[in-house]
């Protein structure tokens, strides 16, 4: 069995996280394809708070971003996970898994608020995802915006992506 390193991005990882985004999206529904236009804004305006790679025999297989949001009652401290990657041929193999774990161990050490994500339920709940009443964001059903406080609770607020979630090419 080939082990799983997880690590902070490095400049030189730029490419092949990148081709790693590209095909982890390829065929998946309910998304514009635009996720490494996104993670190549988020790194250009310096707002990935977490950026790390799965690697593998010595080739980058997986990654995960994590950034800041903005809530519209002005709490502060929560993040937004996402996307995250792993290359089809290395998907269902506890990689994503692995970059989860990883990017929240992360988050808690520095003390965050929460974090939130769009994604399939079935997947993020065992990461401590779950909708939040009170917690929204415009244009996404409740069911698939997801969020894991980390800190004292859950804020009453309509919550915003950086500006780089805009990017298209």
């Amino acid at each position: 069995m080939h082990e799983i390193t997880v690590r902070p991005e490095c400049p030189a990882d730029d490419v092949a996280i990148e081709a790693v985004t590209t095909a982890a999206f390829l065929h998946a529904p309910h998304t514009a394809h635009t996720e490494q236009y996104i993670v190549a804004a988020l790194r250009r305006a310096r707002a990935l708070t977490v950026s790390l790679v799965a690697q593998l025999d010595g080739g980058i297989v997986g990654h995960v971003a994590v950034s800041p949001v903005s809530l519209s009652d002005g709490s502060t401290g929560w993040f937004g996970l996402g996307p995250i990657s792993v290359l089809p041929a290395h998907q269902r193999r506890g990689i994503g898994t692995a970059l989860m774990r990883e990017a929240l161990q992360r988050l808690r050490a520095g003390k965050v608020a929460g974090c939130v994500l769009v994604g399939d339920p079935a997947y993020y709940r065992r990461f401590g995802f779950e909708p939040r009443p009170t917690l929204t964001l415009p244009l996404v059903p409740a069911e698939y915006f997801l969020a894991l406080p980390i800190g004292s609770g859950v804020p009453s607020a309509e919550v915003t992506f950086h500006p780089a979630f805009k990017a298209t090419g």
